[in-house]
């Protein structure tokens, strides 16, 4: 792959991100109630499910994925419901008394982690992205493993900034907002999360 290829496909990248997809939207949500640093266990959630479907793409699954109908939308509808139901929960927390909200409103460093992981997952054409994605820049006379590694870090960092500048913008909002302004925090951070299941559902009937 000469490094022409490279940047070609890091501004592919780059265009595909511009528009934000479910996981920003998460993102936007968790910053907003719990702060930047301890969002990035929902970015890193997110990306280790980007992995494991890079790894599957690698292993020419995308056939199989293409193949099970049926299992596509088992995923992506417990991924949907998911996130539905912790939005509507998010928002209903916001008509409670402060003292009860803000014992539970911040999450456990492993629910952040699931809560990135399961949104990322149930959007199982991710596979088939990757695996369409990556041949277009591999150069076949060269050792492809090499290349499919340099393609997948890179976008691993270009989404994990993108994460990071959402959970980031977020927290920073919250904060200028400050705590007179919280409870319509918890509810805009319900509705990112109502909106990212929402994404998620109507992907179910579009191909990336």
């Amino acid at each position: 792959m000469t490094i022409e290829n490279w940047w070609l496909y890091v501004v592919t990248v780059l265009v595909f991100m511009s528009t934000p997809g479910p996981s920003h939207l998460l993102m936007i949500s968790v910053g907003m109630t719990n702060g930047f640093q301890r969002s990035l266990a929902t970015a890193a959630g997110d990306l280790t499910a980007n992995l494991v479907q890079m790894t599957l793409a690698g292993l020419g699954l995308a056939t199989v994925l293409l193949a099970s109908e049926y299992g596509f939308s088992v995923l992506k509808w417990c991924g949907v419901a998911y996130l539905a139901w912790m939005g509507i929960r998010q928002i209903g927390s916001s008509f409670k008394p402060r003292r009860v909200v803000d014992k539970a409103r911040v999450s456990t460093l492993p629910n952040l982690w699931t809560k990135g992981f399961i949104t990322s997952a149930a959007n199982p054409k991710a596979v088939i992205f990757f695996a369409a994605l990556f041949p277009q820049f591999i150069d076949h006379n060269a050792p492809v493993p090499g290349q499919i590694l340099v393609l997948g870090i890179t976008y691993l960092v270009i989404d994990g900034i993108f994460l990071a500048f959402y959970g980031k913008s977020a927290h920073w909002l919250a904060q200028l907002i400050g705590q007179s302004g919280q409870a319509l925090i918890d509810r805009a951070a319900g509705v990112g999360l109502l909106g990212t299941a929402i994404l998620l559902g109507l992907k179910t009937n579009k191909q990336l």
